[in-house]
């Protein structure tokens, strides 16, 4: 995964876990804006998301937050 991309999703899920606490859930699809302006990026979260890791369509975003930080 790209270091751009794994930096996105780390600020995403810090954010949704101080606004939400520790037990809120995210899909892939929080990293990115409604009209996706950036279809080569989202298939990489999706491939990591399903194809590498096969994850629930929601996580935790403590979870995810840990397996990037981790570079699973």
């Amino acid at each position: 995964m790209r270091a751009s991309l794994s930096a996105k999703i780390i600020a995403v899920c810090n954010t949704k876990i101080a606004k939400n606490g520790p037990g809120v859930g995210l899909s892939f699809y929080a990293f990115f804006a409604n009209r996706n302006d950036d279809p080569p990026l989202l298939m990489e979260a999706a491939q990591w998301w399903i194809l590498t890791h096969g994850l629930d369509h929601f996580e935790k975003a403590e979870k995810i937050r840990l397996m990037v930080e981790r570079g699973d």
